[in-house]
């Protein structure tokens, strides 16, 4: 065995905290299994914009105590630096996730910084909620939020002006990504490190505020609308129920099966709303309870899928995210909050900018990611197509899939007292606008090389037709023309667009398709099948493009 590569794992093992990781770095060190180890000592998992997130085992290049050890001390140093002397700490019920938000309260305490943490699984949003509420200058979510039951991850807010970037409680961007990084980067010795138990339990007052302020979002008085709820084996259900019960929603049904937290998430292929089949069990109870509405958190409840009983087509589908955005946009406009932002990313649907601009509203487009769109000044609502919206930041500086799912559900509510459907008003702005229909390819790969070596290649040869169209803008927005530089392409032709871009949090490369047909008078029957024509068209020309 390489003698450098040893000497790196024996030095790991004496500064491990975890009895079980050092088990399998020992196990692994004694049957010389050299490949195992590269693997697991491949360099630190990367800090990023999105913290830490991958597969949970031992060595630097994957989620355990000794790497999510490190990450709080560096966190702890590049808040000491600044001044930030105060932290909440919330997290969900994965796999680990209630030990290493532990360890990250001993660290914060033993460092100087008073700790604040969670006292039980609950939802994502409700420690964003905290951070602002109880005034403290960072916090931590422990989550992989969607991804499979083998992964895990640390997410980092900060909460007022940091290095003159308003925060108020929502996910870093750069440059602090890269400035923990280094502060990581520089701890020698986790086990040296010293610990206290003297962090504070958040108080159910806390938890108990999160939900009077989300409440403000509904009407009052009782409802009738039949809604299913599923958390998707998560830790949304306590929180949501709560809030649409008191909002009136009492026909609110949860699916058993999925109702209560479980980290092998053992109904789904993947916990994730937006994966086929995800909803299946969701969709079934509610043809059989005659539901109005359905209702998707991912596993953390910072995202909101909904699926509805589509009258044009006689059967129940899920709403796109972009239509949920669309929706919950048109609505949130109509209430007056004239002269405040919306936002989107990029990726999304172009139909919330002529939303904004028929109401007189700002609009602003930014990078992929929610980090960016709460960063815009002045923002009353901002979502993004991967099911993430926030339509209420003074509450919550981020994506949140209570809320959201609330929102949803005021909306029905209202539309079905006016003997309307969903469908109704997605025509309402489909006449108004053009109908605008998105899909997106995702190209799951082992070898994360072939992602780089894709995109290189369509910098250095983009194409000139897509779709049967001829491409009149190519975009490379690694140049930063408009907006930070991020790795990804934007393809436009007359009708259609194609955004290509590396996932930030998983192994695969996502694109992101839109085409918009402009109504003839009120025929929209034609309208919808020249999108799907185009949009079909669109889909295979892509999955070429990038070699699928």
């Amino acid at each position: 065995m390489d003698k450098q590569l040893e000497a790196q794992v024996r030095e790991w093992i004496d500064d491990d905290p975890d009895d079980e990781t050092r088990a399998e770095l020992v196990a692994a060190l004694t049957t010389h299994n050299e490949e195992l180890l590269r693997s697991w000592f491949a360099g630190f998992l990367e800090f990023g914009t999105a913290g830490l997130r991958g597969p949970m085992g031992p060595g630097p290049s994957q989620m355990n105590r000794a790497v999510v050890g490190r990450t709080a001390l560096g966190l702890a140093s590049y808040m000491k630096a600044r001044g930030l002397s105060s932290i909440a700490i919330g997290y969900d019920a994965r796999h680990r996730s209630y030990r290493f938000a532990l360890d990250t309260a001993e660290l914060m305490a033993g460092a100087g910084i008073t700790a604040h943490l969670m006292p039980r699984t609950l939802p994502t949003p409700v420690l964003a909620f905290a951070v602002n509420h109880l005034k403290v200058d960072a916090g931590v979510m422990v989550t992989a939020s969607h991804n499979p039951p083998a992964d895990n991850g640390y997410k980092v807010y900060l909460g007022g002006t940091v290095d003159g970037i308003t925060y108020r409680g929502s996910q870093i961007i750069a440059p602090a990504d890269s400035e923990i990084a280094h502060e990581i980067a520089t701890i020698t010795s986790l086990m040296s490190a010293p610990r206290l138990d003297q962090w504070q339990t958040i108080d159910e007052s806390v938890i108990e505020a999160y939900r009077a302020a989300t409440l403000c979002l509904a009407s009052s008085g009782q409802k009738s609308l039949r809604t299913v709820h599923t958390a998707l084996h998560g830790v949304g259900t306590e929180t949501f129920m709560k809030v649409v019960t008191s909002a009136g929603f009492t026909e609110t049904i949860s699916v058993l099966e999925q109702a209560d937290p479980d980290p092998d998430f053992p109904t789904v292929a993947f916990p994730n709303p937006e994966e086929r089949g995800a909803i299946d069990l969701a969709i079934a109870l509610a043809i059989r309870e005659e539901a109005d509405l359905v209702i998707a958190n991912d596993p953390d409840a910072d995202r909101c899928g909904a699926a509805f009983f589509d009258n044009q087509l006689g059967q129940w589908r899920m709403f796109t995210g972009d239509e949920v955005g669309a929706i919950l946009g048109e609505m949130t406009a109509r209430e007056g909050r004239s002269g405040e932002h919306f936002a989107n990313s990029i990726v999304s649907s172009s139909l919330l900018g002529k939303i904004a601009d028929h109401h007189l509203i700002p609009f602003k487009e930014t990078l992929t990611g929610f980090k960016w769109i709460t960063k815009v000044s002045g923002l009353s609502y901002g979502y993004e197509e991967a099911l993430g919206y926030c339509v209420d930041p003074a509450t919550v500086n981020d994506k949140d899939g209570i809320s959201a799912g609330l929102k949803m559900m005021e909306i029905g509510e209202q539309l079905k007292s006016q003997g309307k459907t969903f469908n109704d008003l997605l025509d309402e702005l489909a006449l108004r606008h053009g109908l605008h229909l998105t899909d997106q390819i995702s190209l799951r790969v082992s070898d994360l090389s072939l992602i780089s070596t894709k995109m290189k290649s369509l910098r250095a040869v983009p194409p000139q037709e897509i779709g049967g169209e001829r491409v009149t803008s190519f975009e490379d927005l690694a140049l930063g023309t408009h907006l930070p530089p991020t790795d990804g392409l934007r393809f436009e032709t007359a009708r259609s667009r194609v955004i290509i871009r590396p996932s930030g949090t998983e192994p695969k490369l996502k694109c992101y398709l839109e085409v918009v047909i402009p109504v003839s008078g009120d025929d929209l029957a034609t309208a919808r099948k020249v999108a799907q024509q185009e949009i079909t068209s669109l889909r295979a020309t892509t999955l070429k493009l990038i070699g699928d």
